[in-house]
């Protein structure tokens, strides 16, 4: 299992003093989470960002006929927080869940407003971050639209290169869109083409 820093990944990709970091993060709460246990329930309000120290988390939601939607995978080093529910203080209509055993830091959400406010180098990339996360939500709904389930799967290991051997395949088939059955011909299909260029 990988592991991230929180202050690391701040210091290494924003211009600002060690210590103004270090004071602002010293008391932010780290959870160790189990595998199955949850840091978001739907219809909770979602008071945090998480920030992914070691592990691997899942956000996602349920419709009505109990099929579960993959909206994002968090390994480490990556942000995940239901925007709507904290920012707009809805219940959320998802879940934060672990799929490994994990460290957690449970980041407030006014936390980063309070530093972008305090120092414009952590402004912009914090501005950077949230119209990152646009992008990467603006082209999912492209690929699910109109993409083709190979082209999904390809951008899928864009993405996450390293998550195929610990995410479940009927997971990555959610997260693309797409039935287990297709994700397997996808996969044959792509083997053996690359078998035959060999």
């Amino acid at each position: 299992m990988n592991s991230s820093n929180l202050k690391t990944f701040l210091t290494s990709n924003v211009d600002m003093d060690e210590q103004i970091i270090r004071e602002h993060i010293e008391n932010l709460k780290k959870v160790q989470v189990k595998k199955g246990n949850f840091l978001l329930r739907q219809g909770d309000v979602c008071k945090h960002s998480f920030f992914v120290e070691e592990g691997l988390l899942k956000y996602y939601s349920i419709d009505e006929k109990g099929k579960q939607h993959i909206l994002q995978f968090a390994p480490e080093g990556w942000f995940v927080v239901d925007r709507e529910s904290a920012f707009f203080n809805q219940p959320s209509q998802c879940f934060i869940e672990a799929l490994e055993d994990s460290v957690v830091t449970m980041i407030d959400v006014d936390m980063f407003a309070s530093l972008s406010l305090h120092n414009q180098s952590f402004a912009l990339f914090n501005n950077k971050l949230l119209h990152n996360h646009i992008r990467h939500l603006q082209n999912r709904i492209n690929l699910l639209l109109s993409a083709s389930a190979e082209e999904r799967y390809l951008d899928f290991i864009r993405i996450y290169p390293d998550l195929l051997l610990r995410v479940p395949q009927t997971l990555v088939a959610s997260y693309l869109g797409i039935t287990p059955e297709s994700l397997s011909r996808v996969r044959k299909d792509l083997a053996t083409r690359k078998h035959q260029k060999q």
